[in-house]
């Protein structure tokens, strides 16, 4: 019997693939697989029939606060910082409770959400190989393209454009080398000893085997490590209790959400959707507000007949349902809607969101939201033309063509129990 740990933080969007490739990964009958992160990740995890081990006791409010602020990050460098700091602490003490459990029950191969900074330098010091989980490539540092995280760049196409995606490049990795220093952190208190490796890769992924769960198809060509698999989204939602929605088959129905972060965003996402309902006769929108505290949910207000709010929408289960839907460029609810083969509308307000919606704008799937006084237009742009849904029914057909999980399973299996 061989050991498989997936390490996670809670958060939904890291949390729901890692789940994803456990649960498939636990129906091997010679595999033992155990999902790591904290308490806070513990009910999803059984819900899906897995092990779970919680560490970090109590610190769920503390990780909430530090990956979840009342305000928008950006690129506002003392907010960064202050994240920053708050998150290496958080994995300083993951580590050591890590390296604790598994000197006594080691595992054979170690599957990482990419934020677990602490999780390969720990994997190394017991012997065990570690490959990482990536929703969001485009944060991967390439040898060409553009970089991620400056507003969302396309690949520059001429002499000029291309030495400005150097300089980018260039400003990014500065930034990365300066930023502990900045900040007042010791990345050497995780077993980080340097942020590139000598090839120029990065140390917090596996050089061995980093999956990327986007689709091939919306991203750039940007010459990534070798280490690097596009697999396409792991799509998975714990079972739950939320209600399915209610959709009249005489309307047309449309999802709007920001996921399960972003709680400064949601009550003007509720307001901006509330004027756009009235320019969209025969169209309900359908607000998903992720969970979020319920206070939210009780303060959106009296509501026109054409809007319907959701504390939470099981993405696996009813997203196919809609005919459309407004999202922020979350990884997750990103695949989710890819993969259901649906055109949407991109709002993205912050972190790699930028990143993602020029891609899936430049593979066809999706429009951009620039100004929220135009969300009507944009909505009824990707219901009334055709080519978006086509667009999106072929980037779907690639995804099932293929799963995710079946990729990943066969090298673990080939890496695990190698033929003879």
């Amino acid at each position: 019997m061989k050991r498989v740990d997936l390490v996670t933080p809670p958060m939904a969007g890291h949390l729901h693939p890692v789940l994803g490739i456990a649960r498939r990964l636990a129906v091997e009958p010679d595999l033992e697989v155990r999902v790591i992160s904290t308490s806070g990740a513990l009910a999803a995890t059984r819900a899906c029939g897995l092990t779970g081990v919680a560490l970090l006791d109590g610190a769920d409010e503390t990780i909430e606060t530090v990956v979840n602020p009342p305000y928008r990050i950006g690129s506002n460098p003392r907010k960064l910082f202050r994240q920053f700091r708050a998150a290496i602490g958080l994995q300083q003490d993951f580590q050591a409770e890590l390296l604790d459990l598994w000197r006594t029950q080691p595992p054979d191969l170690v599957i990482a959400d990419f934020t677990m900074a602490a999780v390969g330098p720990a994997a190394v010091a017991i012997g065990a190989p570690w490959w990482t989980s990536h929703p969001s490539p485009c944060a991967i540092e390439g040898r060409s393209g553009p970089p991620a995280y400056l507003g969302g760049w396309r690949p520059g196409t001429t002499p000029l454009g291309r030495a400005r995606d150097r300089a980018g490049r260039r400003v990014v990795r500065t930034f990365k080398g300066f930023a502990p220093r900045l900040a007042g952190v010791r990345l050497a208190d995780v077993g980080i000893d340097r942020i590139h490796r000598p090839d120029g890769s990065e140390e917090i992924y596996s050089a061995d085997r980093t999956f990327a769960l986007t689709p091939e198809a919306v991203e750039y060509d940007r010459d990534l490590p070798a280490g690097v698999r596009y697999v396409g989204p792991v799509l998975l939602t714990p079972p739950g209790d939320a209600p399915s929605p209610d959709l009249d088959p005489e309307r047309r129905h449309v999802l709007v959400t920001a996921g399960t972060h972003l709680p400064w965003h949601k009550a003007a996402l509720v307001e901006c959707v509330t004027k756009a309902s009235a320019d969209l006769p025969g169209v309900t929108l359908h607000v998903s507000l992720g969970g979020a505290h319920p206070s939210l949910e009780r303060g959106v207000g009296e509501l026109p007949p054409g809007v319907v709010v959701h504390d939470f929408i099981d993405y696996e289960r009813d997203l196919p349902r809609f005919d459309a839907v407004v999202h922020h460029g979350g990884a997750g609810v990103l695949g989710h809607t890819l993969a259901a083969g649906l055109p949407a509308v991109v709002w993205p307000v912050d972190y790699d969101q930028f990143d993602h919606a020029v891609r899936l704008v430049d593979a066809g799937v999706a429009v951009p939201l620039r100004r929220p006084g135009d969300l009507a237009a944009r909505i009824r742009q990707v219901l009334d033309e055709p080519s978006y849904a086509a667009a999106a029914r072929r980037v779907a057909a690639d995804i099932a063509r293929r799963p995710a999980v079946e990729t990943i399973a066969d090298e673990v299996r080939a890496r695990l129990f190698p033929a003879p």
